[in-house]
């Protein structure tokens, strides 16, 4: 199993990187984005440090598997810039506080370049819903070279996602109890059927992984499921 994949764009090719759990590098037009960098077994700081400077860091949310306050200031380059919502600002570091922009669900904006939509990210299940309450963390969706990159993080399939529009790429969490099982996550992707889906965010809360090929065969031919090595 490998941590790197590329996806051909009208612009070069986009290339992703495994790093741990949620946490992944895009690369495309020399441009490094990282998705809710944080520590964990396989990501120590020394992780972070052998990879390019990050030209763009994006939290969905606050959590300790997406976002670690000294991580954060040990990895961001003088020109980092950081998108984050409300809840994440808090507590980003205050000497990077004046390189974060808030975005709401619903919101778009365009940073460093590359345009992004901030939309839902939240529990559905009333018995899931203390974990990740609506409107507090965002999911994203990054335009890079002409492909629609959604980034769910912990979100069920809630209404304003369940039909996503023109998704080509999309990394998907499924852990239990936490974001999605399997079956819900096939469903999901059988509804707004992205081109291509990274299963990530997998281990569930007792140390199992989620059954990825049983996901792969539910989804059958409404994506291509891509799975990277991400523990």
């Amino acid at each position: 199993m490998r941590r790197d994949d590329t996806i051909a764009t009208s612009k070069g090719e986009l290339e992703v990187h495994a790093i741990h759990h949620a946490s992944l590098m895009l690369t495309w037009n020399e441009v490094c984005a990282l998705i809710d960098p944080a520590p964990g077994e396989r990501a120590p700081l020394k992780t972070y440090k052998s990879l390019p400077t990050p030209d763009l860091i994006v939290f969905t949310h606050s959590h300790f598997d997406h976002f670690d306050a000294p991580l954060l200031a040990a990895i961001a380059g003088a020109a980092t810039q950081i998108v984050a919502p409300q809840e994440v600002f808090e507590v980003v570091p205050e000497p990077l506080k004046p390189r974060t922009k808030v975005v709401k669900n619903g919101e778009r904006a365009s940073v460093i370049g590359i345009p992004l939509e901030a939309v839902p990210m939240y529990n559905t299940s009333p018995d899931k819903q203390k974990f990740h309450p609506k409107g507090w963390g965002n999911g994203y969706i990054l335009m890079l070279g002409g492909k629609r990159v959604y980034i769910a993080g912990d979100t069920e399939e809630a209404p304003e996602l369940a039909h996503l529009e023109n998704i080509d790429v999309a990394f998907l969490a499924m852990n239990r109890p936490y974001t999605l099982d399997v079956e819900a996550a096939a469903q999901w992707v059988r509804d707004f059927r992205p081109m291509v889906v990274y299963p990530y965010h997998f281990r569930n809360q007792d140390g199992s992984f989620s059954d990825l090929a049983a996901f792969k065969a539910e989804v059958a031919g409404a994506s291509e499921v891509r799975v990277l090595e991400w523990y």
